[in-house]
């Protein structure tokens, strides 16, 4: 007896033999994929002479799987799927031969976080666009992504549970000083932070996060300024105007006349990637994802003393 060859079997019999599992009925199979029921019959009757089997047990009530035919329909669909699964790569990578990315970031992680991962996105796939919009607040971010003006954001505060994020950098807050008060140490207590005035930024984002975590100082602080810009802050603490505490990636590139101290207790920030849970993005989207996912996020950083 000579053997089964698997090559004969073609695809159209296997979508015909899930079909008429499925609904048990050769008339709704046929409805079902839009073509006659003589054709159904036609390839059923075919695959079970080329198997040598019986695979369905036919009656006034329909058609029902043979004990032979439950053990070949599990690998029948099993091969449906990986022809799907080929499909999928194949449409994604023609659609990965243009396209267009809109990230969407606050100021800092767009200037020292996203032009590396843009870089290495572009020389896998150099034909898709990626736009960079800059925002100050973290609200503007979750805004532009609901309104479908962006694809992917970058936050530093929790999102809302209608978006799915996960953590590509963590940031740490710092103090910048004058060079000129050459203080012999890399991390500041509690006592001498609070002998300087204290240069903060009143962005939603920072000045919730410092202010509450300025209450766990046993010495009172003075909270002198409060800026907008992270370069004025700079700026100030530059003409020794008092400690700015800030996001380290926000004061970078720190300028020489500073030094950059640490906190008397490390203060974090989580920077993290957020897209809608529900939205429908483009394959240049998904890779671009990819890309955020699987990089390891590297920032020079300036030197604490």
């Amino acid at each position: 007896m000579s053997g089964i060859d698997p090559y004969k079997i073609k695809i159209s019999q296997l979508r015909i033999l899930v079909a008429v599992a499925d609904y048990s009925n050769f008339s709704e199979a046929a409805l079902q994929l839009e073509i006659s029921q003589s054709a159904v019959s036609h390839a059923i009757a075919a695959l079970e002479t080329e198997l040598g089997v019986i695979l369905f047990h036919r009656g006034r009530n329909g058609a029902d799987l043979t004990p032979v035919g439950e053990k070949l329909i599990a690998p029948a669909r099993q091969v449906l799927d990986l022809l799907q699964k080929m499909a999928i790569e194949a449409n994604r990578a023609k659609g990965l031969k243009g396209g267009n990315v809109r990230l969407v970031a606050f100021r800092s992680a767009a200037s020292h976080i996203l032009p590396a991962l843009i870089a290495q996105f572009r020389r896998q796939f150099p034909l898709i666009k990626v736009s960079i919009i800059d925002v100050d607040e973290h609200f503007e971010i979750e805004s532009m992504l609901r309104s479908s003006q962006g694809d992917i954001g970058i936050v530093d505060l929790p999102c809302s549970k209608e978006f799915e994020t996960w953590e590509i950098y963590e940031d740490e807050y710092v103090v910048l000083l004058s060079c000129d008060l050459k203080l012999n140490q890399t991390q500041l207590t509690w006592k001498q932070l609070a002998t300087y005035p204290l240069i903060l930024s009143v962005k939603n984002s920072c000045s919730l996060k410092i202010r509450k975590y300025l209450e766990r100082s046993p010495e009172p602080v003075n909270i002198a300024y409060e800026m907008r810009e992270d370069s004025t802050i700079v700026g100030m603490a530059m003409q020794g105007l008092g400690a700015a505490i800030m996001p380290r990636l926000a004061a970078e590139p720190v300028p020489s006349e500073l030094q950059v101290y640490s906190l008397p207790v490390p203060l974090e920030r989580s920077i993290r990637a957020a897209v809608l849970k529900d939205a429908l993005h483009t394959p240049a989207v998904f890779a671009f994802l990819d890309v955020l996912k699987n990089s390891q996020v590297s920032v020079t950083k300036a030197r604490l003393v």
